[in-house]
Parts: C-alpha cells; sequence; structure tokens
C-alpha cells in the first residue's frame, strides 16, 4: 500500500470504516462470484465488456487504497485491463471430468492469493472449458475485493452488466421478499424483558464463547489455507412449497437445511459430536431491504440502498441432533428427530437475534474500537470473532428470468467468500427457479462429497416431513437443545 503526503496527490473519497478492517494485515476478504456461460468468451470481448460497462459503474474499479497521514483513501489510478484479466491456457483434450477437477483447483488456488494492492482491487478469469455443471461451455470468475462493496453492492454491479436473454429491453424480475404474517402473543413488558435477556446472551456468545472443535472446525485459521469447493442446486419451487406448508420464509427453511445437514455429517463422522458447541455467522443486510436497484440510485448520498458494506453478524447456535434415550450405534439417520424442528428454530433464533441490542451494539464497539484503537484493532476482532465460529451463511437473491453477457446466455452462477478464517462458508444465491449453495471448506478437514451427501439427506428429510405434517400445531419443539 501506498503512503502518500497530503499534498501529493489528488484523492477521493475516504476509506470506510468496513473497508478499512478488511484491507488490514489481518483481514483481507474478497468475493468471488462464477458465471457459468452457454458460449466461450474471448479476452477481446471482455475487455471491451469491461470497458463499457464494468468500469463506469464505480470510481472504486478504478481506484487503488493509498494511506496519507495514518488514513485510508481511495486513489484515481489508471487501469491497464490486460493486468486484470486472466485466460489459463490447458490441453483441449480432456475430459469434462479433468476440466471440472482443475476448475476446482483453480479456483482454490485463487483462495490462496492476495489480490495486489497496488492495482484496483479486482480480477477477472476466463476459463472457456466445458463442465457439466448446466453444461456451461465458459466459467467467467469475478474476484472482487470486500472493500469495493458487500455483496449486494457487487451483485448490483454485476447485473447492471447483464440484460434478460428473452428480451433485453424488459427489466430483470426477482422472487418475492415478503414473510410469512406472525402474531406474537407477548405483551410490551414480555418483550422488553426478552430483548434484554437476549442482548445478554448474544454479546456473551460473541465476545466471550468459541466453538468446540469438531468435525467442521479444526480451530485453525484458513485465511490463505488450501480450501475445497464444492456446490448443489435445489429446487426454488420445492422450497417455497415447504416455506407455504410451514408458514415461514424460504430463508428459513435454508437455513434449516443447513442446520441439520451439518449436523448429520458431525454425527457420522463422530458421534460425540453430536452435542459440540457449534455457532454460524449469519450475514444481515443492514439497508432497508427492496429489490436491487439502479447503479445511480445507489450512489445518490440518501439512498435508501446505498453502496458500500451494509451489513452486520448475527450469532446463530447451531441446533443439536435430538436421540431417543433407547437409541443404538445404528440408529437411522432420518429418525435422529424431526427435521421440522430445525426449520422453525432457525426461524425463532433468527427472529429473535433480529431484534436483539447486540447488533447496534457490536456496531458501536466496533467504532469505538476504530476511534480509539484503530482500524487493525477493530479487524483484530472481527477476525477473532469469526475464527471462533463454526460457520458462516451468507445468500443473495438472484433474478427470476435467464439473463446473457453481450447476448451470451448465463446458465447457472454461484458465489463464494474468500479470506476469512472459519474453516466452513455457505453461499446461497437464487437464479431461474434454483437455488444454488456453494461451500467453502478447510481441505482436509471435511469430506466435500459426504457433506453435501448429508445436505441432501436433510433437505429430503425436511421435504418429507413437511409432506406428512402440511399443518404444525405446535413449532416451539423441545427436542432441540443448546450448549
Amino acid at each position: 500500500m501506498e503512503h502518500l503526503e497530503e499534498d501529493e496527490v489528488v484523492v477521493l473519497e475516504p476509506v470506510s470504516p468496513t473497508a478499512q478492517y478488511f484491507t488490514s494485515s489481518v483481514l483481507s476478504v474478497s468475493n468471488i462470484g462464477v458465471m457459468e456461460l452457454e458460449n466461450p468468451l474471448s479476452e477481446s470481448q471482455a475487455i471491451s465488456l469491461l470497458k463499457t460497462l464494468f468500469l463506469p459503474i464505480s470510481l472504486r474499479f478504478s481506484s487503488i487504497v493509498v494511506e496519507i497521514n495514518g488514513k485510508k483513501r481511495w486513489k484515481r489510478v489508471e487501469v491497464k485491463l490486460e493486468e486484470h484479466i486472466s485466460v489459463p491456457i490447458i490441453p483441449s483434450n480432456l475430459s469434462t471430468e479433468s476440466y471440472e477437477k482443475y476448475l476446482d483447483g483453480y479456483i482454490s488456488k485463487l483462495a490462496l492469493e492476495r489480490l495486489s494492492q497496488d492495482k484496483p482491487l479486482w480480477e477477472l478469469h476466463i476459463l472457456n472449458y466445458p463442465t457439466r455443471n448446466n453444461n456451461a461451455a465458459c466459467n467467467l470468475i469475478f474476484k472482487l475485493h470486500h472493500a469495493l462493496g458487500d455483496g449486494f453492492s457487487l451483485m448490483s454491479a454485476i447485473l447492471s452488466c447483464l440484460r434478460r436473454a428473452d428480451n433485453p429491453c424488459l427489466p430483470l424480475t426477482f422472487p418475492s421478499r415478503q414473510r410469512s404474517q406472525q402474531m406474537s402473543d407477548e405483551s410490551f413488558l414480555s418483550r422488553t424483558i426478552s430483548s434484554v435477556f437476549n442482548t445478554i446472551s448474544d454479546i456473551w456468545r460473541s465476545t466471550v464463547g468459541e466453538d468446540d472443535l469438531s468435525p467442521i472446525r479444526s480451530g485453525n485459521g484458513i485465511e490463505f489455507q488450501p480450501i475445497t469447493v464444492a456446490t448443489m442446486t435445489f429446487s426454488l419451487d420445492q422450497i417455497k412449497s415447504i416455506k407455504s406448508k410451514l408458514g415461514v420464509t424460504v430463508n428459513d427453511v435454508l437455513a434449516g437445511m443447513i442446520f441439520l445437514g451439518t449436523r448429520l455429517y458431525m454425527q457420522e463422522i463422530n458421534r460425540s459430536s453430536s452435542k459440540a458447541r457449534g455457532t454460524a455467522v449469519v450475514l444481515l443486510n443492514t439497508r432497508m431491504m427492496g429489490k436491487y436497484t439502479s447503479i445511480q440510485e445507489m450512489m445518490k448520498p440518501d439512498s435508501k440502498m446505498p453502496w458500500g458494506n451494509h451489513f452486520t453478524f448475527l450469532h446463530v447456535p447451531i441446533p443439536n441432533l435430538s436421540l431417543p434415550e433407547d437409541h443404538d450405534h445404528d440408529f437411522p439417520a432420518d429418525q435422529y428427530s424431526n427435521a421440522l424442528d430445525f426449520v422453525w428454530e432457525a426461524q425463532k433464533i433468527i427472529t429473535r437475534k433480529r431484534s436483539s441490542l447486540a447488533i447496534y451494539l457490536t456496531c458501536r464497539f466496533l467504532e469505538f474500537l476504530n476511534k480509539f484503537g484503530g482500524h487493525e484493532a477493530a479487524a483484530r476482532y472481527i477476525h477473532s470473532t469469526l475464527k471462533n465460529t463454526s460457520m458462516m451463511i451468507s445468500n443473495l437473491i438472484g433474478p427470476v428470468e435467464q439473463m446473457a453477457l453481450a447476448n451470451n446466455p448465463v446458465k447457472g452462477m454461484y458465489f463464494l467468500v474468500f479470506g476469512s478464517p472459519e474453516g466452513l462458508d455457505v453461499t446461497i444465491v437464487s437464479y431461474m427457479g434454483k437455488v444454488r449453495v456453494a461451500f467453502k471448506m478447510e481441505k482436509g478437514l471435511i469430506e466435500p462429497q459426504k457433506f453435501k451427501s448429508c445436505m441432501q439427506n436433510a433437505f429430503e428429510m425436511i421435504r418429507k416431513a413437511s409432506d406428512e405434517y402440511p399443518i404444525p400445531t405446535q413449532k416451539n419443539s423441545k427436542t432441540i437443545k443448546h450448549l
């Protein structure tokens, strides 16, 4: 990073506190977005698209972070597009399976590398080789530093470069975000007392506690250590069917599936880990939620959907599996407990934590650390918080219709987060009636195929249980306990 005197350069806006945390010595976090294209994309096409569509979106895409008198700012620089594009060349006569292994290895390699601080903080990688995922002919990989913006900002930026494949003149549409109507019979006093208790509990769990070592957590920070990447696809219609029957949200169903699948995997690897303390850090967008808006609207000073990093963390305890007292060693996985309890429990916990004051107090505490200890102190706190947990979950909503990049149809997409210390990340995005779930796993600790199998079993358990019990009479089951 450059260290300059104030009169040496004309600079742009100051780097936001969150962006400073993510460009510190202990944290360098990047988002990876993968678009699976129907046709190959040439380097010359990519350069033209970047110049006309991508760079004009935000001045940050043409800027680097510099330090002036101890404060970080954005500095506009000349962008040499050829330095940001990689087009790896491998033999053209390999099998599709070999190309997929190469793609997995390539993405894993990207996780090990920090973005250069001497040029704008993004890269584009073009892999023009066939893969079985959606029968793609090209995998287009964006690597974007988190200092540029959060997932919502970067998704908005990418969407602004794309058009509807069926009719470019029509706008993209997105699934409804309407939550199920829920009535509370709690009094104001009861809710207030509950909020205070939950706030204390949440602060204690996020600042003092540390998860147990388990089949998904080694306790070693894996910021730039070898990882494994895997993805799965689920039907959005099936998830919505479960949602309607249970009176919950799509996110509740997905969270319940992830928690149940994770516990099934832990149980299969080590039965004693069924009671291990586990926490998921769930990323929460703090904007006034609504549909994606234009980049021009996001850049306005008073925008309700502003560009940048606007999110916080929810610390959600992973529910435990419940076993009958007389169970034996070969007790079937699908009878550990009522699978629907994981969905309802996820809904209850996340709803409670959204109203907890811990979110507000954590933000204020980070501001305090940044003011009196600098961004490095705040970054160390975030790093230790993530390192002490077992997993992170993040999700984005994609369009209903198929998109195209310069008339090249996008057949699928997913995203990942690199550079954070936790050993398991789960990232989710919806697109064209499907939900793509991607897993970033610590290599050598988590077995990808077995983990995916447990996740598939969890989904089937929840789906079948929702068919059998379409109208639940008791949501707050007592079969799930927390440590």
